[in-house]
């Protein structure tokens, strides 16, 4: 799940061990739980608007054409897949990331179980626009409690660090290869991908230091 946009100055680079050690645990683990709940929430009702997902969800959607598995289960199973590639380079998952690999999956299955494609367009309307704007708070949120990155943001990162390219070509060919791939695989794209592509960036801009929790370390 990629909700990143420039990150604050008080976002620490941590690694596990320090993420736990750093302080306001509590606060930190309900904000990182409720975010992604949130999360999960929002992309059930980004689906059932129909009107078209972020590049990533539309790479799932395209996968749940070709298995008979739910969409939730397919965002947890290529979460692990892409943790793989952090291996060769060479970070670490932590709490965070583990979390958000699981727990947006299955919250997305529940919405969709409960939340269903309503005939009246002005409401798929509704169901995108509130998807998009508790996506940008849900990773505000999670972000903000700082236990990691996601597994799709870890992944940019990294590779940001090991080629030394900019965030902005590394996450625009990214997001431009899995959308082109779920695509092709017949992923539902439409006007809500691009409200998506233009809405997240700036709401994570203005979100994310509101919540972001500052940690002792950074107060030495």
């Amino acid at each position: 799940m990629t909700a990143t946009a420039e990150a604050p100055r008080t976002l620490a680079a941590l690694n596990p061990i320090q993420q736990l050690k750093a302080g306001q645990l509590p606060r930190r683990l309900i904000q990182l739980f409720v975010g992604l709940a949130l999360y999960g929430a929002s992309m059930g009702l980004m689906i059932e608007s129909n009107l078209g997902l972020d590049p990533w969800d539309v790479l799932h959607s395209g996968i749940t054409r070709h298995l008979s598995l739910s969409f939730g289960t397919i965002v947890i199973a290529m979460s692990f897949i892409v943790l793989l590639a952090w291996i060769p380079l060479r970070q670490w998952p932590g709490l965070g990331t583990i979390s958000n690999a699981i727990v947006i999956g299955l919250v997305t299955d529940l919405t969709l179980s409960l939340v269903h494609t309503p005939d009246a367009l002005w409401l798929r309307i509704v169901f995108i626009a509130a998807g998009i704007v508790v996506n940008g708070l849900a990773g505000a949120l999670y972000i903000g409690a700082q236990f990691g990155p996601g597994p799709r943001d870890g992944l940019m990162t990294g590779l940001v660090r090991r080629t030394g390219l900019s965030v902005r070509l590394v996450r625009t060919t990214l997001e431009v290869t899995v959308l082109a791939v779920g695509w092709l695989l017949g992923g539902v794209v439409g006007f809500g991908t691009v409200a998506y592509a233009l809405a997240i960036g700036p709401l994570v801009h203005v979100l994310l230091p509101l919540f972001t929790v500052r940690l002792q370390t950074l107060d030495r």
